[in-house]
């Protein structure tokens, strides 16, 4: 059992810990001890990761945690997208009038259920990062109890997240049938040993697997969820949802589908459509939208189209097409999705959210920053240069054209085309000159700023700086 390999998680669980511990002592409705705790932990596991970026890849903890450049870099971008959710949340929590400190180890913990979802090869280990991660998510989802949409949409939530919870453990359980065995590696070698009974078991299996990632990754069709939680939890959980539960569950992804390549004739042809829908699907049903939680939500399943493309990519050509797409697209949309869920955190302002396009006019009148910051996000979401969305949806086509996947490219392409008339409608309105603005928005605080401008930060640097990044991706690459 190697120690040093989980401290990252480690240090996060612990911090959580901490985190309760000062919501327990702490005053009344004042977080500001909980937050420094919870972003000094945060920081602390950061600087692990960065060191493990020189550590050799092996598995440990008999063999259930890989410790691998893939896996350490996704953790980073976990806890990086915590960082930000926990740096602009208590400034809207105070708006939202629910500054409840409980919200911060649940953050901590549910981001301790990802990075285990992005490391590990082991089935059992997979389902538990899967459940740490949903457990947090379901009590925040609920977090402003004096809402009904609130409290709708984490029923909705619980209730269609256990469900997508006994496919992935009924799958599990026919996977562990059909190889005898709880290691992803497993699945390949028994399906190359040509047992007909046990492939239907492997397949069977499978499928239903596919059935829980695709939940908590928002594909079509198991997406109806997601509008809906969206629009009816906090802003700043939606924002953690659209992040961290998104990333951890494609990383988890990118481990199942590598490790049943060798079968890739058989669930690839479905897959792929189930990408091109999903792409289709997100962008198409959010032209129709005029909520920006709901717009914001239907754009997240796009993006996770976008990244079902690299994935599929690189398992078709591991050889010579890695992970670096995956890797580096999820970076770029977190930081422009964070920044979009923090400028719209904006609207809350005495208990209520207006949340509609039109609640965004005039919001350059009374917070610049937030209406650039809006404009920045809205252009890396289209993907216009030189933003990291540019570079990230370049990436992910040429890969998609090399692999030989050039229907799937074509359907990013038209599909992204599509998603301009929605994302500049937010961008338009958020720029344009509305007398009755003033008092409309809440304050932005030095936090909400501060959010704002490591997010643009992040956004322009993974464009501009687009030649280094790819050349640290080539060292990622599995």
């Amino acid at each position: 059992m190697n120690w040093e390999a989980i401290l990252p998680i480690a240090v996060v669980t612990i911090t959580g810990i901490l985190a309760l511990i000062c919501e327990m002592i702490r005053p009344k409705h004042q977080n500001d001890l909980i937050v420094g705790v919870s972003l000094a932990g945060l920081v602390v596991a950061a600087g692990a990761l960065v060191m493990q970026f020189t550590s050799p890849g092996f598995e440990t903890f008999a063999e259930t945690y890989v410790l691998d450049k893939f896996g350490t870099a996704i953790q980073l971008v976990i806890v990086l997208s915590a960082a930000l959710c926990i740096l602009f949340s208590e400034t809207y929590l105070r708006n939202k009038a629910i500054a409840f400190g409980e919200f911060y180890p649940l953050v901590l913990w549910s981001a301790v259920g990802a990075m285990l979802m992005s490391a590990t090869n082991n089935l059992l280990v997979l389902f538990l990062g899967l459940e740490i991660l949903s457990v947090s998510l379901y009590v925040m989802a609920g977090l402003s109890r004096q809402e009904q949409r609130s409290e709708e949409s984490a029923m909705k939530y619980f209730l269609l997240g256990a469900f997508a919870s006994g496919f992935l453990l009924f799958g599990i359980a026919f996977v562990y049938g059909g190889t005898g065995s709880l290691n992803l590696g497993e699945i390949g070698l028994t399906w190359v040993r040509h047992q007909t009974e046990l492939q239907v078991l492997v397949l069977f299996g499978l499928a239903l697997m596919l059935v829980g990632l695709g939940f908590k990754a928002s594909l079509v069709p198991f997406h109806q969820w997601t509008p809906d939680v969206y629009q009816g939890a906090p802003t700043n959980v939606a924002a953690f949802m659209a992040t961290v539960s998104k990333i951890g569950a494609l990383a988890a992804l990118v481990r199942v589908l590598e490790a049943v390549a060798p079968l890739s004739h058989v669930w690839m042809p479905p897959v792929m459509v189930l990408a091109a829908i999903t792409m289709l699907v997100g962008n198409l049903v959010a032209l129709s939208q005029r909520d920006v939680r709901r717009i914001l939500a239907y754009s997240s399943i796009a993006h996770a189209g976008y990244v079902l493309v690299a994935i599929l990519a690189h398992v078709k050509d591991p050889g010579r097409i890695g992970t670096g797409a995956v890797t580096y697209y999820l970076f770029s949309y977190a930081f422009t999705t964070i920044g979009a869920f923090a400028v719209v955190s904006l609207a809350a302002k005495d208990g209520s959210e207006p949340t509609s396009i039109d609640d965004m006019l005039g919001l350059y009148k009374r917070s610049p920053i937030a209406a650039v910051a809006l404009v920045v996000c809205m252009l890396s979401l289209i993907g216009i240069p030189p933003s990291g969305g540019f570079v990230g949806k370049l990436m992910i086509f040429n890969d998609a054209v090399s692999a030989g996947l050039t229907p799937l490219a074509l359907v990013l392409a038209v599909s992204s085309a599509i998603s301009i008339f929605y994302y500049l409608s937010i961008a338009i309105a958020a720029c344009s000159d509305d007398a009755s603005v003033e008092g409309r928005f809440a304050k932005a605080g030095p936090a909400m700023v501060g959010t704002f401008v490591i997010c643009i930060a992040g956004i322009l640097a993974a464009g501009v700086l687009a030649g280094p990044a790819l050349d640290f991706l080539r060292l990622v690459n599995r």
